[in-house]
């Protein structure tokens, strides 16, 4: 036996949506759009304005002390690795 779901979209008076939904949902958005403006406030009118950089790399205290982000760091260290070796004179072994 097969249910049929029925979504009853009749509001409060049975009108329909009703006129009070429509306003809450009218004054969430309106929220946003301020919030978002407020936040962009900085990017907006400052010339030449931009996110602020909340990278590991990009604080100066941290670069002092020698503390970078993990793909930094490990570029860092696969560059160490590489001058180690010296691939001109390798030579391969061959199995028996």
């Amino acid at each position: 036996m097969k249910q049929l779901i029925v979504f009853n979209f009749a509001g409060i008076n049975g009108k329909g949506i009703s006129m009070e939904i429509i306003k809450i949902v009218l004054l969430a958005i309106a929220l946003v759009t301020l919030a978002v403006f407020g936040l962009a406030t900085k990017i907006l009118l400052k010339k030449g304005g931009q996110f602020p950089n909340t990278h590991v790399g990009g604080n100066k205290f941290l670069k002092r002390n020698g503390v970078y982000c993990a793909q930094t760091q490990d570029k860092i260290e696969q560059n160490k690795v590489k001058k180690k070796i010296n691939y001109k004179n390798l030579t391969f072994l061959q199995g028996k």
